[in-house]
């Protein structure tokens, strides 16, 4: 597997490991899962990983004549932000303020 790649998970995971502690900190009486804890890091590595992949195969230009190439470090920000990303798309896409399916 490519560095870039797996950079892009560690990247993705690493947000998930953020989110889930900020959620954890934030609610009293939050019992920890192990299980949930494991799947949203799982799932927050593979958007990571996805939206890093997705970028290295667009071919984008910066600017007219050079290359956009993604380096290891590049990667680790990008699979971090890319989550939230996505999220915000969702949110454009759908004229929704929130990420969620329960109505408040």
């Amino acid at each position: 597997m490519d560095v870039v790649i797996v950079f892009g998970a560690l990247g993705g995971a690493a947000r998930g490991i953020v989110g889930y502690t900020k959620y954890y900190t934030s609610y009293k009486n939050v019992k920890f899962d192990w299980r949930y804890f494991g799947s949203m890091i799982g799932v927050s590595a593979a958007v990571g990983l996805a939206v890093v992949w997705a970028l290295r195969e667009s071919g984008i230009s910066l600017v007219e004549g050079t290359s956009f190439t993604i380096n290891p470090s590049l990667a680790l920000i990008i699979g971090y932000a890319g989550g939230d990303a996505i999220e915000n798309l969702y949110k454009i896409i759908l004229k929704k303020p929130v990420l969620s399916l329960t109505k408040k």
